[in-house]
């Protein structure tokens, strides 16, 4: 597994890390599903702007996402914590050995 600063070089990313009082977005529902997903927003509200979710879908309902402390990912999904510093309009998708990670203009739509 690559370190935080290693995964932005590989993607030639900016490394934006979430700071440690900011929340994320976890779809705690849906853990042990594949694959994993992860989309960054910009941040804002107390927020570091990524949602992560376990499966093919993300829902639209309002209560699928619920707030968790960034520090505490690693209780839950340990294998996204090398992704949170992905910048904004980033994502992830890791499965089975499999990982994409891209740019994604459309999150700015969202």
């Amino acid at each position: 597994m690559l370190n935080q600063k290693e995964v932005c070089e590989k993607f030639e990313a900016e490394f934006i890390p979430c700071l440690e009082p900011e929340k994320l977005g976890l779809a705690i529902k849906t853990i042990g599903q594949l694959p994993v997903n992860g989309l960054r927003h910009k941040a804002e509200n107390g927020t570091c702007g990524w949602y992560i979710w376990c499966g093919e879908e993300m829902s639209q309902y309002a209560d699928f996402f619920k707030p968790l402390h960034v520090n505490h990912i690693n209780e839950y999904l340990p294998e996204v914590e090398q992704y949170l510093v992905l910048p904004p309009e980033y994502r992830f998708l890791i499965t089975d050995g499999c990982e994409d990670v891209w740019h994604d203009l459309s999150i700015i739509n969202m």
